[in-house]
């Protein structure tokens, strides 16, 4: 499904929950009836608060949201399509990101990793076209293009730690 993502103006609620709004767009895109939902008013910032409760149950909210609860929030609107997530590790300024745009060429969307010393931030591929990837960034709800080079270098981000991909 296509999101109009100008339209919907979906942005984090918060400065951590960048995690649970990458995890509710990818959901939408998996799954028409989480993308309807998109649509009431006031979901979108209702459910990045509850699924951060649900995904954080042991981590502290406050640090975000790990890899490992981000393939548990994909996984749980994915299996039915025969499709299981796993967490990846970026494979430095080197890596093909072959399965990211094979992901991103079948309508998999996938969440990436960003920050500094630590991880900070996610964001989420949502396409590939013309030779470069469609992020969907929560902190502005907007859509951004990136090449190959812009997507390893991290997106304004010192470091990229990784990806949560589908099986292959």
């Amino acid at each position: 499904m296509a999101l109009d993502f100008t339209k919907l103006r979906l942005r984090q609620r918060d400065g951590v929950t960048c995690g649970p709004s990458a995890a509710i767009v990818a959901a939408a895109l998996l799954d028409p009836e989480i993308a309807a939902r998109l649509e009431q008013a006031g979901w979108f910032e209702a459910e990045q608060e509850a699924l951060h409760r649900r995904l954080n149950v042991v981590w502290p909210r406050a640090l975000g949201t790990t890899p490992w609860a981000m393939v548990e929030a994909l996984n749980a609107h994915s299996t039915g399509l025969g499709v299981r997530y796993r967490w990846r590790f970026a494979q430095g300024p080197g890596d093909p990101l072959d399965d990211v745009r094979a992901a991103a060429l079948a309508g998999r969307p996938v969440p990436m990793l960003l920050g500094r010393v630590i991880p900070r931030h996610w964001v989420l591929v949502v396409g590939f076209e013309e030779g470069r990837f469609r992020i969907y960034e929560p902190g502005h709800g907007d859509v951004l293009l990136a090449t190959v080079a812009e997507l390893r270098g991290g997106l304004g981000f010192p470091q990229v730690f990784g990806y949560v991909v589908p099986d292959s």
